[in-house]
């Protein structure tokens, strides 16, 4: 099934505007989760966890799952299928992974805003709660690879690929023999 072409640049405008808001949802958690690390002040301490529990709960979970699902749309509506090219498979899988990550962290990180959030918490205790670092800038480093792969799509095709190639040439010469033309 491919998409006409107008449906085809909604649905890759959409995928684009909310792969790259992704990554700048992820930037903003990772300049909170910086501050978290670095920060001494209890009031900085305390707002940084609650913006980081609202950023993840409200921009990143969201704009994840609309990359994953409009980007199996774009793959499955398209020429470049989801199991045809290396790099179409490469980014999905890293998707799904950055993804599923995401939402087993969202549980760690609504705990932590909600210790944040209460009042009685004291700064030693808000010192204590584990940082998130080394997920968001490995997330970030997952978004920005998948990106890459998206905007250079390297060649190399996986064996389903070659296969449904093939298959497309024999039907085209077929078709070809079949109205008589004369063979290339």
């Amino acid at each position: 099934m491919t998409m006409t072409p107008a449906l085809r640049k909604l649905a890759l405008a959409t995928h684009l505007s909310v792969s790259v808001g992704w990554v700048g949802a992820v930037l903003a958690y990772l300049a909170l989760d910086v501050t978290v690390t670095t920060s001494r002040d209890q009031q900085m301490l305390r707002a940084a966890w609650i913006a980081m529990g609202l950023v993840v709960s409200w921009a990143i979970v969201p704009l994840a799952v609309a990359a994953l699902l409009t980007g199996l749309i774009m793959s499955l509506g398209t020429r470049w299928g989801l199991f045809r090219h290396w790099w179409v498979l490469i980014s999905f899988i890293l998707t799904v992974v950055a993804t599923l990550v995401l939402l087993s962290e969202t549980r760690v990180i609504g705990a932590s805003a909600a210790i944040a959030a209460d009042p009685a918490t004291s700064i030693d205790e808000l010192r204590a709660i584990p940082n998130t670092l080394p997920h968001s800038a490995g997330g970030l480093l997952v978004l920005l690879v998948i990106q890459v792969l998206n905007v250079y799509k390297p060649q190399g095709m996986t064996r389903y690929g070659w296969r449904k190639q093939r298959e497309h040439r024999l039907a085209l010469q077929r078709a070809s023999r079949a109205n008589g033309a004369p063979e290339i």
